[in-house]
């Protein structure tokens, strides 16, 4: 695997931050900076700084001290600083003055992720939520977010390190009757709108020849592609311009931060109908504007646009929760990567075209394990 980029120590520069103010520990050749988790371990931070600037691979697994759980190294991996080097590493590539271990699987800083599978590994409520003191999976997650008080920059730092709740099923929103209206199966999709793309063609077809009817729909079809880059990219992840007050940080949580925190939610993946008809309506009003010299044409040119958004929605539950042909594997990976590794990039699910259009792509090296 090509190698990443990230500060390397000496064992004596590890052993050096061995205080309340610094402390480093390692697993192997890996470097953790756990100085601000100290407080919070279970144990008290005690325990912790006894083990500063120590390996610790072997107390995690001691079954007479204690052996850890999987949430302890969910916690480490959060913390991930660099790694060791000594005079040579065996299987190590280096560029300058980092050394990396080729077999060292890549832990995202910020997510703590390696691969795309640790998006499907279920979060321990508890221990997340007393750690990053964001919202609590257990509780209605709305008006958490509404009263957090939460800055901008903390939310959206928070709200795109992927969590999963409870083998896959959905975290509760509204907590009362509104539930189910936050919900949306994805064969609701495909049976609520396609119908009304055969309606809509059949009446461009009472106007217009039947080829110019399929050119049109085609061209609509195409021009969604562009819509779905452009709807990502500067709505969804308007992150930057997004105001620092509780009413837009609830409002992108509601359209799409819900999905980057929880991305393997099934019943929260494709686009409610309410919402859609919201977004879709200035298309329609933009349609007939373009193709006011016939109505016909842009009936047809919507019904292709919204055949595209059918295409969208199914492809991207998809990517999430279907095993798929080898030809799709590969855009599988890239869209799960815009989630556990850079969300700044890799904007296109259906395709990465309008990505390496407009310098968006997202290349990694990342495998899956």
């Amino acid at each position: 695997m090509p190698s990443r980029i990230l500060p390397t120590f000496s064992r004596a520069e590890v052993e050096s931050h061995s205080s309340a103010d610094s402390c480093y520990v390692t697993i192997g050749s890996k470097v953790y900076d756990v100085t601000d988790f100290a407080d919070d371990h279970p144990g008290g931070s005690s325990l912790v700084l006894e083990y500063a600037g120590k390996d610790i691979g072997d107390i995690l697994k001691d079954p007479t001290s204690h052996e850890h759980s999987e949430a302890a190294y969910d916690v480490l991996d959060d913390s991930l600083v660099g790694f060791v080097t000594e005079k040579s590493v065996p299987n190590g590539t280096t560029n300058g003055s980092a050394t990396i271990e080729k077999n060292t699987p890549y832990v995202h800083p910020r997510t703590g992720m390696s691969c795309e599978e640790d998006l499907s590994r279920d979060t321990d409520v508890s221990l997340d939520y007393k750690k990053h003191k964001f919202l609590d999976l257990s509780k209605p997650l709305l008006l958490q977010v509404w009263n957090g008080g939460f800055t901008k920059d903390f939310y959206l730092d928070q709200v795109h390190r992927p969590r999963h709740y409870k083998g896959g099923e959905s975290a509760p929103l509204f907590g009362n009757f509104l539930e189910p209206f936050s919900k949306t199966p994805w064969w609701a999709v495909p049976l609520i709108w396609l119908p009304c793309v055969a309606w809509g063609l059949t009446k461009a077809a009472e106007g217009l020849p039947v080829p110019y009817v399929a050119a049109y729909w085609i061209f609509g079809v195409m021009l969604w592609t562009l819509i779905e880059y452009g709807m990502h990219r500067f709505l969804f992840h308007l992150d930057g311009w997004l105001p620092d007050n509780r009413v837009f940080i609830t409002l992108h949580f509601l359209l799409h931060g819900i999905h980057h925190y929880l991305p393997m939610d099934k019943y929260r993946l494709v686009m409610p109908p309410t919402l859609f008809v919201v977004l879709a309506t200035p298309f329609w009003h933009l349609s007939r504007t373009v193709f006011s010299y016939n109505w016909y044409a842009a009936v047809a040119v919507y019904c292709g646009g919204i055949f595209g958004y059918i295409c969208y929605d199914l492809t991207h539950y998809f990517l999430h929760h279907e095993n798929l042909p080898l030809w799709y594997k590969q855009l599988k990976k890239y869209h799960l990567a815009h989630h556990f590794l850079d969300y700044e990039l890799g904007f296109g699910v259906t395709s990465k075209f309008w990505d390496t259009i407009f310098g968006t792509e997202l290349t990694t090296p990342i495998k899956t394990k």
